[in-house]
């Protein structure tokens, strides 16, 4: 039984982390794309109730937090989302699982804002522009593992002056006077320049370079 203990840890230490991020669609990351300019009704964003949840993970735990939104809009013409743009606050960025322990809390918000990750003293915004929006199709062999997606949302990410295309299923409502869009999935921060440690060779120093990513927008007519 401790040979086969010895044999899981050494798996788990020296081949990967065994803290994964948490199961969710992988988005897909492309060059980025040409934005439009949206058409039709502007839909404010509500930044009282609209926030950025993110999950990070290392071989010996994981922690969880937040971050605000400053700003943004959607526009919808004939019942389509037709673009829009978020401004998301990188000085907001908050840690809540540590809430206990006020030092290590204050030390991982503060490394988390430093230069070896998102440095928002240089880079204090983070910007999402809609490129598409389209009903989710299904396809075969290509489960979603977001439940109740409706939509597959296509945008540039723009992070530390890096822009991508990402594209991710979400579930979007649209109602006469506002839009509630959700949306969960794992992303790589290195393609973002944020590699710092990322490097596998690590083992329990290794901070695992697929983050969690959750939106919760709220946005009124």
């Amino acid at each position: 039984m401790k040979k086969i203990l010895w044999i899981f840890l050494a798996l788990c230490y020296g081949l990967t982390a065994c803290e994964q991020a948490p199961k969710a669609d992988k988005a897909t990351v492309t060059d980025a794309q040409t934005v439009q300019a949206g058409t039709g009704s502007a839909f404010l964003l509500d930044t009282t109730l609209s926030h950025v949840e993110w999950v990070g993970t290392k071989p010996t735990g994981k922690h969880h937090g937040t971050l605000q939104l400053s700003g943004g809009a959607i526009y919808v013409q004939d019942s389509l989302i037709t673009g829009g743009q978020f401004v998301v606050n990188m000085y907001s960025l908050k840690n809540t699982d540590l809430a206990a322990d006020t030092a290590m809390k204050n030390k991982l918000e503060n490394e988390l804002k430093g230069a070896m990750f998102f440095d928002v003293k240089k880079y204090p915004a983070a910007t999402f522009e809609i490129t598409r929006v389209t009903p989710l199709q299904a396809i075969a062999g290509e489960e979603v593992a977001f439940i109740g997606a409706t939509h597959t949302v296509q945008g540039n990410l723009t992070l530390k002056a890096v822009t991508k295309n990402i594209s991710f299923p979400a579930r979007i409502i649209l109602q006469d006077d506002h839009i509630n869009a959700l949306a969960n999935f794992n992303i790589d921060r290195t393609l973002w320049g944020i590699s710092y440690r990322a490097d596998k060779s690590l083992q329990d120093k290794l901070i695992n370079s697929q983050v969690n990513i959750g939106f919760n927008i709220t946005a009124k007519r």
